[in-house]
């Protein structure tokens, strides 16, 4: 069935009213008749099957007939991704298949490599990123949609980081020694559930040996994703994938 993320203050009762976008989206594209059930989520976890009473190309309505727990939400730990800002297609993509993959946030990060390098570029973008989060949530079963954060320059960002989250990491090309997958399995543990974890990830070419310095006197633990050099997009979504898979109860 169809799902659709609708503010709280559409459920009323027994009754949701779908905002008019989704009422079009239902009647010109697919072709929904009352009698039809959707799932309505209000991103708090939860979801209602709703059967539809009503479908016009402007307003769309239909009553409740269940109310569950959305189960594929992420129990164990709220990951938080620091991307590098780079060309639009490849943020786009990062944002889309990240949040398919369990992330809970992403902040925008200006670094010294950044494709991008003014904060105006990125808040021009913001509502077509919250309308690609929101689409991707609804196909992947999710029960949240992610939460995106205004752009940041990564020297403001990694203290709010530090403040913010109970561990932090950083991808990086240059670390040997520590392997993503044993510092969570060593740090998990150490912290309450559900874990904050954040995750920096760098824009092409990586992160400058200045960024990853001040990342380490902060407190910033850097890793490595394996001896072989990954591109950006393909290293956001390797570190939401086996974050999820190392400390999620339900992991395959």
């Amino acid at each position: 069935m169809q799902r659709f993320f609708v503010p709280p203050s559409a459920l009323t009762g027994q009754q949701v009213h779908f905002l008019p976008e989704q009422a079009r989206q239902m009647s010109r594209v697919l072709r929904l008749r009352p009698g039809a059930e959707v799932w309505a989520l209000d991103g708090s976890g939860q979801e209602w099957r709703v059967r539809l009473q009503s479908v016009t190309d402007g307003a769309a309505w239909g009553d409740v007939l269940e109310q569950r727990r959305v189960e594929a939400e992420p129990q164990r730990v709220r990951l938080t991704l620091y991307l590098g800002l780079t060309q639009r297609e490849k943020f786009e993509w990062m944002l889309q298949k990240c949040t398919e993959a369990g992330a809970s946030a992403f902040v925008p990060v200006l670094s010294a490599r950044s494709l991008v390098q003014q904060v105006s570029e990125v808040e021009a973008k913001r509502e077509r990123w919250q309308r690609i989060l929101r689409e991707a949530a609804e196909q992947s079963g999710r029960g949240c949609v992610p939460v995106l954060q205004p752009a940041q320059r990564l020297t403001a960002a990694l203290p709010q980081c530090l403040a913010q989250h109970a561990l932090t990491l950083l991808a990086w090309e240059g670390e040997h020694e520590q392997g993503l997958g044993a510092v969570l399995r060593a740090q998990a543990e150490k912290h309450p559930w559900p874990l904050q974890l954040a995750i920096w990830v760098g824009p092409e070419g990586g992160f400058a040996a200045d960024e990853v310095q001040l990342a380490r006197q902060v407190g910033v633990m850097p890793v490595s994703l394996g001896r072989r050099i990954l591109r950006m997009e393909t290293a956001a979504l390797a570190v939401t994938l086996l974050a999820l898979h190392y400390l999620e109860d339900d992991a395959a």
